[in-house]
């Protein structure tokens, strides 16, 4: 599906370097495929040699030799880099956004033209290819532009399609943000581990492979969390009395909080982008 398409990263920082090292080491594409860009020459001749990829600092360029463009830079400067690189835009590429919190509305108000565009939200366990990522769709995009996207972003995670765009701030709130939590409740573990006696090395390492442990047997079992939480709380166990104190601190109440407050933030953000293209435009 990929093979035969020239792929133009726009911006070619951590997530953008991410994505290049998923879709060569995955063999989703061919590095005589990509086409990278940056405004840093430095980082360009880093990329280069690690992944045999073309570079340029032209971004019009890149544009017009590109069957698939990926616009991988910062939400801040995304309204003059579309513009830059609108002239070389049309029907005929399909566009793939990964800027965080902008909308595609925004995006469609800045170019005012019929483009085939697609959303993706990433997550930062790209870095190492498990990002969750989530795929929509502008009106022009077609199933097979879907199933394109799907495949470059399965190539550094896990990928679903959502249906409505409107969620997409959602999914900010729960996958986007969501590994801070994580990370936050692993500090948290590895803290108790070491209040209790265990070094804070062993207790870290604990602390993230339970957390890692738990995750895979979720995902390879297909079961229900609530089963798998049975299965390890025994009656009068150790387990239950630890969760009867997650509960009474309200950690259900706290995460479902969180995740609400990120998502009306990316409101918030995405309304103040929508806005900010409309005058750059």
């Amino acid at each position: 599906m990929l093979k035969d398409k020239t792929i133009s990263m726009i911006g070619t920082g951590n997530m953008g370097e991410a994505l290049v090292s998923g879709l060569i080491s995955s063999k989703s594409t061919a590095a005589e495929n990509i086409i990278c860009t940056d405004i840093r020459e430095d980082q360009l001749e880093s990329v280069k040699e690690k992944y045999g990829v073309a570079v340029t600092t032209n971004n019009l360029d890149a544009v017009k030799a590109s069957e698939i463009i990926i616009y991988a830079v910062k939400p801040q400067i995304i309204a003059p880099v579309l513009i830059e690189t609108a002239s070389k835009l049309d029907m005929s590429k399909l566009v793939i956004s990964i800027a965080a919190g902008v909308p595609l509305a925004a995006i469609e108000s800045c170019l005012k033209k019929k483009l085939r565009l697609i959303r993706v939200m990433p997550n930062i366990a790209a870095f190492v290819k498990e990002s969750a990522t989530v795929v929509a769709a502008g009106e022009n995009a077609s199933q097979d532009d879907v199933k394109m996207a799907m495949a470059i972003f399965d190539s550094m995670g896990k990928t679903i399609f959502l249906k409505e765009n409107a969620l997409m701030d959602a999914v900010t709130g729960l996958s986007g943000s969501g590994p801070a939590y994580i990370f936050l409740i692993v500090d948290a573990l590895a803290d108790a581990g070491v209040k209790v006696g265990l070094a804070r090395q062993d207790a870290l390492f604990l602390a993230t492979q339970t957390v890692l442990g738990a995750a895979k047997l979720l995902l390879e079992t297909k079961e229900h969390p609530g089963k798998l939480k049975d299965m390890v709380t025994s009656p009068g166990g150790t387990a239950i009395a630890g969760i009867h104190t997650l509960e009474k601190g309200g950690l259900r109440t706290t995460l479902m909080d969180a995740v609400e407050a990120a998502t009306k933030r990316s409101q918030e953000l995405g309304e103040i982008m929508t806005k900010n293209f409309s005058n750059n435009s």
